[in-house]
């Protein structure tokens, strides 16, 4: 589904990303892990269009993005639902609104249709005859699970997932893994995570990267990743200061 191929990016002399490659099969969950500021952020950006390599493709179904003007981008990002850390819900707007709000500004539905679609979405995320609450009524994780009602709104090829399970406990950040799981199985989107909860990582990936000093330093289904014999991987999972990964 997309294939990032030998990409290179910098912001004047600070060298983000640096000869990336990395493939995400369709239909499936890819995590991305690594140290805060390694560039997981910048090579979201690049995936979704945002920003452009200095050298490098971004492949998705085959079609080099960097290609397309700005009227393509523009409907590429239609492709793709969303759900960042806070669930970034409008305070103002009830779940309902909160959810029909893509549909209006993308679609030509009806009323109707609209409202069908929106209970439709917020059931599949656990949250059906909510519509009428609004975000400051809800905890962290109906927060999380009315952003993903949104995020799959419009019925995405790709959902990016920003840290899914930040700010919840352990009992509820496994509730909404085990959402986000279901509702990926469930709709056969191909997701893309980024992440530092490995408990999160391994029960939501199918596959699972580490991006270190520009590049990516392994990858493989969670079993695999957990037997990396990488020194880096083995400090990362073991959460301690002490190794190749400075603080």
């Amino acid at each position: 589904m997309i294939e990032i191929r030998n990409l290179y990016k910098s912001f004047g002399t600070q060298k983000v990303l640096d000869g990336v490659n990395l493939a995400m099969e369709k239909g499936k969950t890819t995590v991305i892990v690594g140290p805060s500021g390694c560039g997981k952020s910048v090579l979201i950006k690049h995936i979704i269009g945002l920003l452009k390599p200095d050298k490098g493709q971004i492949l998705i179904e085959g079609e080099d993005i960097g290609t397309y003007d700005e009227e393509r981008k523009a409907k590429l990002l239609n492709r793709f639902g969303f759900l960042f850390q806070s669930g970034a819900l409008f305070d103002s707007m009830s779940l309902a609104e909160n959810v029909s709000f893509p549909l209006r500004e993308h679609t030509r539905l009806s009323e109707k249709e609209i409202m069908a679609r929106v209970e439709e979405k917020l059931k599949l995320v656990g949250l059906g005859g909510a519509g009428s609450k609004y975000p400051a009524e809800l905890s962290g994780g109906m927060k999380k699970r009315a952003g993903l009602a949104r995020a799959i709104a419009l019925d995405p090829d790709i959902i990016i997932f920003d840290e899914p399970t930040t700010g919840l406990d352990p009992v509820m950040s496994d509730a909404v893994d085990t959402m986000i799981r279901e509702t990926q199985e469930y709709l056969e989107f191909t997701a893309v995570a980024i992440s530092h909860d490995m408990a999160s990582t391994f029960k939501i990936g199918h596959k699972v990267a580490m991006l270190y000093n520009g590049k990516i330093v392994e990858e493989g289904t969670p079993e695999e990743f957990k037997r990396s014999k990488s020194p880096v991987v083995r400090q990362f999972l073991a959460r301690k200061a002490e190794g190749p990964i400075k603080v």
